[in-house]
C-alpha cells in the first residue's frame, strides 16, 4: 500500500504537465524528428513525458483511494493519459 499523500491540486498540476508534454511530443518533437531529421527534441521531451506519465499513473491510483473512485473511473482516468487532451478531460470531469 502506498503511504505517500498527494493533494488534488498537485495531481491537477501533474495532469496538466503530462498533457502538455504529450502534445509537445506529438506536435513539435515528432515532426522535427521525422520531417526535418532532428531527433534531439524527442529524446528530451520523450524522457520528460515518460517521467510525467509514470507520476500521473501513480497519482491517479492515489486519487482513486483518496476520492473513493471506482475501478471504472480509475480506468477512464488512466485511459485519458494516452489520449491527446485526455488528461484535461479527466481533470475537469473527475477532480
Amino acid at each position: 500500500m502506498l503511504t505517500m499523500d498527494i493533494s488534488t491540486k498537485s495531481f491537477k498540476i501533474i495532469s496538466t504537465l503530462e498533457a502538455i508534454s504529450f502534445l509537445v511530443l506529438l506536435g513539435i518533437a515528432m515532426p522535427l524528428k521525422y520531417i526535418w531529421d532532428m531527433p534531439q527534441m524527442v529524446k528530451i521531451v520523450g524522457m520528460a513525458h515518460g517521467v510525467l506519465f509514470i507520476i500521473y499513473i501513480i497519482g491517479a491510483y492515489i486519487m482513486k483511494e483518496k476520492l473513493k473512485w471506482s475501478w471504472g473511473t480509475l480506468g477512464i482516468v488512466m485511459l485519458c493519459s494516452v489520449l491527446p487532451f485526455g488528461p484535461f478531460y479527466a481533470e475537469r470531469k473527475y477532480l
